[in-house]
């Protein structure tokens, strides 16, 4: 089947380009025949509605990819709730409505795993939304991602938009957040094995019993999929977005210290929660779609790893 949108000739936008998902996706328009437009904080606060509308009707994208959004871990989240609902409901509904109206052809919206009720069943299917409470540690912001879901669909329905959105699981690779407290789970390893191996551990210590099992999506994967998306899906509700392949956090860390070249071992605190036993995604609706992420766990982790080795000392990326 062929593409139902070309991105030949247009003018594609993606904004929040300087977080992992945003570079991730500027770095993979690079191999389409389009013109990339890029726009952060402070140039543009898409909090403000009139800025965000002024800045679409002058630039006239063709495309939007909407992966712009405050992010942050369980203790930002849990501290800072009414910021993560404000903020990313701000952010979502200025380009939205403002992409519906200066004529974007398609938009696709990046939501987030934490969408889902915490009791979905597993593997989580698209329908799981809203079929129960979501976690209190990050409602917050889930509600804000809701939000933005239901928008594409509703402003597909009443004024006929091509918007679309995509919940990718979790993800890792180059530009990803490396802070031990507020990261993701990937990054988070990774900086406490390379700091055992720099300072000669012989062991490292990790929360829990090391037995829930995880989902983790390479970015430039991510970056694959949701370009894909935007040629070759058109419809209503969000496509799951992910491997579909379960590893557990014992698995995760033998994994981070393989391709570090750290050789010692790991103890577990098991006084510390584990949080869910087993989070992962069904995606069978995207590989019915033609798409399947490509890059092997301990391939992606190598990549992560070199690149957090390289750039360390520089300043965390920016989440906007």
């Amino acid at each position: 089947m062929g593409e139902i949108y070309s991105l030949k000739g247009k003018r594609v936008l993606v904004a929040g380009h300087t977080g992992m998902a945003g570079s991730s996706i500027v770095r993979r328009l690079a191999r389409e025949d389009c013109e990339v437009l890029t726009i952060s904080y402070p140039d543009l606060d898409m909090t403000r509605q009139k800025e965000t509308e002024d800045y679409l009707a002058a630039a006239r994208p063709d495309a939007m990819f909407v992966a712009a959004a405050k992010v942050g871990g369980i203790y930002a989240n849990s501290t800072y709730p009414a910021d993560f609902l404000y903020q990313n409901l701000a952010i979502e509904t200025n380009l939205i409505h403002a992409a519906k109206s200066v004529g974007v052809g398609k938009l696709l919206f990046l939501g987030s795993s934490c969408i889902y009720p915490r009791e979905a069943p597993q593997p989580m299917k698209e329908e799981a939304l809203l079929t129960g409470p979501l976690e209190p540690t990050n409602e917050g912001y889930a509600i804000a991602k809701i939000a933005g879901i239901k928008m594409c669909d509703y402003y597909r329905r009443q004024y006929g938009c091509d918007f679309i959105s995509a919940m990718p699981t979790n993800l890792y690779g180059p530009g990803d957040r490396y802070d031990l407290q507020n990261g993701h789970v990937v990054a988070a390893m990774i900086m406490k094995v390379h700091a055992a191996k720099t300072n000669g551990d012989a062991t490292m210590t990790i929360w829990g019993s090391g037995t829930p099992k995880r989902e983790f999506l390479f970015t430039e994967d991510l970056a694959d999929g949701l370009v894909f998306l935007m040629k070759n899906y058109s419809g209503i509700g969000h496509v799951n977005l992910g491997t579909g392949r379960e590893t557990t956090i014992r698995e995760l860390a033998e994994a981070v210290a393989k391709v570090a070249g750290w050789s010692g071992s790991f103890t577990y605190d098991r006084s510390k929660p584990d949080g869910m036993m087993r989070k992962v995604m069904d995606v069978s609706r995207m590989t019915q779609l033609g798409w399947a992420a490509g890059t092997g766990l301990e391939a992606g982790l190598k990549v992560a790893y070199d690149w957090y080795v390289s750039n360390r000392d520089k300043p965390l990326a920016a989440a906007k």
